[in-house]
C-alpha cells in the first residue's frame, strides 16, 4: 500500500468521473490501456474490485465509493504542492486558487481579479466556481468567497457584509404581464427558481415568510422556469422569462432589469473571505486576499 503512485489516484478518479477508460485517458492524456492498467494495478494493490461494468459505462463499487475521499483529498494537497512550487518564496508570483458561488465567479470577481493581475503580473489565478463549500484546511481551493460564516479553526476571515437580493423580471416581460403592486398578486405571475427545494431555499423561504407574511407559500407559486445554476437563472431573468431572485447590485447594470416590490422583498446574502491563516504571511495570498475583501466591499457599498 505504501508504494502506491499517485498516478494510480489520479487516474482512479478521472475513472470515476467521467465514466469510462476512454473518457479518462482523453482527459488524462494517456493511451486506454495505461488508463487500464492504473486501475487494475489499484485494485491489486487494495485487494479490491473498484468498478463494474454496465450498459451506462463503469459503475463504482462500494470500495471506490469508500476510497474517493481519500483520493479526492490526496489531489487536493497535490494540486497546493504544485501552487506553492509555482511561485518564488517572498515574491508576489505563483499561483491561487479562488472558490466562489457560480454568479460571483462571473459576475463580480473578474473586474476585480483583473485588476490584480494588472498590478501583479506574476500572478497565476484559478477559479473553482461551485455552491458546494470547498475545504480551505485541505487546501481544495486558498481562499474561499461565501455566502455563509465560516465555522472551521485556523482560518482568517474577512466579512464583507450584505449583499442585498431582490426580485427583478425583464422591462419586457412586465409590459406584457403587468407590474405586481402586492405580496398577493406574485401568484399570478411566472417565476424563475431552483429545480430543487435545498436547505438553502427552504431558509430563504422560510426568512422571507417571517419579515413579509403575506408572501407567497412556495408551493403556491408558479415555477414556470427552474434551474439548479444561479447564472442560467439569471439567463432567464434577463431573457424576460419570468421574475426571479438576482443580487441587486448586479441587476443594477442593466435598464432593463426592473425590481419589482422592492418596499417588500429584499433578502440580505451574508458574504465573507477567508483563507488558511498560514497562508496570511505570503505575499501572493495576502494580496488577493486583500484585492478580493477590498472589492468586494466596493461591490456591496455600491
Amino acid at each position: 500500500m505504501n508504494d502506491i503512485s499517485w498516478d494510480f489516484y489520479k487516474t482512479f478518479l478521472a475513472v470515476l468521473q467521467t465514466g469510462s477508460l476512454s473518457a479518462a485517458a482523453r482527459e488524462l492524456g494517456l493511451t486506454q490501456p495505461t488508463v487500464g492498467r492504473h486501475v487494475d494495478s489499484l485494485e491489486r494493490s487494495i485487494g479490491h474490485q473498484l468498478f463494474t461494468r454496465s450498459q451506462q459505462g463503469l459503475l463504482p463499487t462500494e470500495a471506490a465509493l469508500a476510497l474517493r475521499p481519500y483520493a479526492t483529498s490526496l489531489a487536493a494537497t497535490t494540486a497546493a504542492m504544485r501552487r506553492l512550487a509555482s511561485g518564488q518564496l517572498g515574491t508576489v508570483s505563483g499561483s491561487v486558487r479562488i472558490g466562489a458561488s457560480d454568479v460571483i465567479g462571473v459576475e463580480v470577481l473578474p473586474p476585480i481579479l483583473a485588476a490584480l493581475q494588472e498590478t501583479y503580473p506574476a500572478i497565476e489565478l484559478e477559479l473553482s466556481l461551485s455552491d458546494r463549500l470547498e475545504d480551505l484546511l485541505n487546501r481544495e481551493v486558498d481562499i474561499a468567497v461565501r455566502m455563509a460564516a465560516p465555522e472551521q479553526d485556523a482560518l482568517l476571515v474577512r466579512r464583507i457584509g450584505h449583499l442585498p437580493l431582490g426580485l427583478f423580471a425583464h422591462r419586457r416581460y412586465l409590459a406584457k404581464h403587468g407590474i405586481p403592486e402586492s405580496a398577493n398578486e406574485l401568484t399570478e405571475h411566472r417565476f424563475i427558481g431552483f429545480d430543487r427545494q435545498t436547505a438553502f431555499v427552504r431558509v430563504a423561504a422560510s426568512r422571507i415568510r417571517a419579515a413579509v407574511p403575506d408572501f407567497p407559500d412556495l408551493d403556491d407559486i408558479s415555477w414556470s422556469f427552474r434551474a439548479d445554476s444561479n447564472l442560467a437563472q439569471l439567463a432567464a431573468i434577463r431573457a424576460g422569462a419570468g421574475i426571479g431572485i438576482c443580487q441587486v447590485g448586479i441587476a443594477s447594470r442593466d435598464a432593463n432589469l426592473v425590481r419589482v416590490l422592492p418596499d417588500l422583498f429584499e433578502f440580505p446574502l451574508e458574504t465573507w473571505i477567508a483563507m488558511h491563516e498560514d497562508l496570511k504571511s505570503s505575499p501572493r495570498w495576502r494580496v488577493t486576499f486583500d484585492a478580493l475583501v477590498t472589492g468586494l466591499l466596493d461591490y456591496a457599498r455600491a
